[in-house]
């Protein structure tokens, strides 16, 4: 396999996966050549091997058997730090693990190979996220961030269940950032590689590399923190780091599936912190914002499907039917017009119900009101035999309010089949609990968080 077979490899690389992550991943790569089936690339250090590997080692032996090469497999192995095997800019001869304090005061971006961030989706920017009622706060909230004027909220913290957004706005945030002033060291990356970093610093026993490398930068960005939790060595690590950060006045960002104090195993001090700035909830998408994401995803399939027809109603049954994540909403569409391009059919109701015939049937779970009192009764520890019976405390009759108004919007169960499910009551009881259920939401905000997060549990 010759450099030049490798340079036509990158520039379609470069054109998939885009400019920024392919300077960060791909550029400082060195072709060490090709045997027994093997592609052999050395890389500068373990991070960007495992990182390459894991993420792009697929892509990269696709492009190569594209173009004639025998390859049944990549390996990465690391060296050190050397030019690039196609031209562009030489890759910094100093690695991760040797950056100083002094390097931290030039000019630097998350694109910049000192620093060990997750590539950012070109994708997800503040222009594609389509803001709804459920996310309003959280798009206002991330928009002042990415403004990078004085630092009002520290740290940022959005939560919300699987597809709401939270990762789209912290992508948004970063480019933002990036465009707005390109000086910052803005590191972006999950809670798993920050924990894998630390361990990997550990293992080399250099770990004040590690402390210096992230403290040094000027915003930093951790996407799925709960994932942290229960790993005691890296919450301590973690703990320190961010309070390094607000002593010094810099931007922190953080995302979870669950607010702060929801996250089981997380440590007390570290929720504390956590809680001290703005904590916002994506709330799960209704139908308007659903709608809004299908409108805006079909009109960038119009123009890659220029001869393409969408029949009225398909939308509206989608965003209608397909209620709980937005990424399977998303890729139903996509499957939708891929496939109407392959077939060269018009896009219609019938069209679509037949080809996400699968994705539609599991959208259709239905929740049952057994499994709404089991959750409520979780949610407030009480008893299950209790939530059916006769005690009229405080403490048990509004989860039974609660489990009373889910059951009625949850489900299609009648009030007086609903009644009997909760120990035999009236009718007129249940319709009762539901209004003082609707009472209270609009003067308890931890009520209306209760109902969000009992709703997201139940529709998972």
């Amino acid at each position: 396999m010759t450099k030049e077979t490798w340079g036509q490899v990158c520039n379609a690389l470069q054109k998939t996966i885009g400019r920024n992550n392919y300077v960060t991943w791909i550029e400082p790569l060195r072709l060490n050549g090709l045997a027994n089936g093997i592609a052999h690339f050395d890389v500068p250090t373990n991070f960007m091997r495992d990182w390459v590997s894991r993420n792009y080692g697929e892509q990269i032996r696709q492009q190569l058997i594209r173009l004639g090469a025998d390859v049944d497999r990549v390996e990465f192995t690391v060296t050190a730090a050397q030019p690039a095997a196609v031209p562009g800019p030489e890759p910094k001869p100093v690695p991760i693990e040797k950056v100083t304090r002094s390097r931290a005061k030039s000019p630097a971006r998350t694109e910049d190979a000192d620093l060990p961030a997750a590539p950012l989706d070109a994708r997800f920017t503040f222009d594609s996220f389509v803001v709804g009622k459920p996310n309003e706060l959280a798009h206002a909230a991330a928009r002042r961030v990415a403004e990078g004027g004085p630092v009002t909220f520290n740290p940022l913290f959005l939560y919300g269940g699987v597809g709401l957004g939270k990762t789209h706005l912290m992508h948004a945030i970063a480019h933002e950032l990036q465009a707005r002033q390109p000086e910052l060291r803005v590191l972006y990356l999950s809670a798993e590689q920050f924990m894998y970093r630390f361990i990997q610093a550990l293992r080399d026993k250099q770990i004040m590399d590690f402390k210096e490398l992230f403290r040094s930068v000027d915003v930093l960005m951790v996407d799925d923190v709960q994932f942290i939790a229960g790993k005691d060595s890296t919450q301590e690590e973690f703990f320190h780091t961010f309070n390094a950060l607000v002593d010094q006045n810099k931007q922190i960002i953080i995302s979870a599936d669950r607010a702060p104090g929801e996250i089981k195993d997380l440590e007390d001090r570290i929720k504390s912190r956590l809680q001290c700035g703005l904590v916002v909830d994506l709330h799960p998408t209704d139908y308007e914002l659903r709608l809004g994401i299908l409108q805006q995803k079909a009109e960038m399939y119009r123009q890659q499907y220029p001869g393409l027809t969408l029949s009225g109603g398909v939308l509206e049954f989608l965003a209608h039917r397909i209620t709980t994540n937005v990424r399977v909403l998303e890729g139903a569409l996509t499957r939708l017009f891929a496939f109407a391009s392959l077939v060269g059919r018009e896009i219609t109701l019938d069209l679509a119900q037949d080809c996400l015939a699968d994705i539609l049937r599991a959208s259709e779970r239905k929740v049952t009101i057994e499994e709404i009192q089991r959750k409520v009764a979780e949610h407030y520890n009480i008893r299950l035999s209790d939530m059916i019976g006769p005690k009229r405390v405080r403490t048990i009759a509004r989860p039974r309010q609660v489990a009373m108004y889910l059951s009625k919007h949850m489900t299609t169960r009648s009030l007086p089949e609903i009644g009997r499910r909760f120990g035999g009551r009236d009718h007129t009881t249940i319709m009762h609990g539901i209004r003082k259920v609707e009472e209270l939401m609009g003067v308890d905000s931890q009520l209306r968080e209760d109902l969000d997060l009992l709703r997201r549990l139940l529709e998972a």
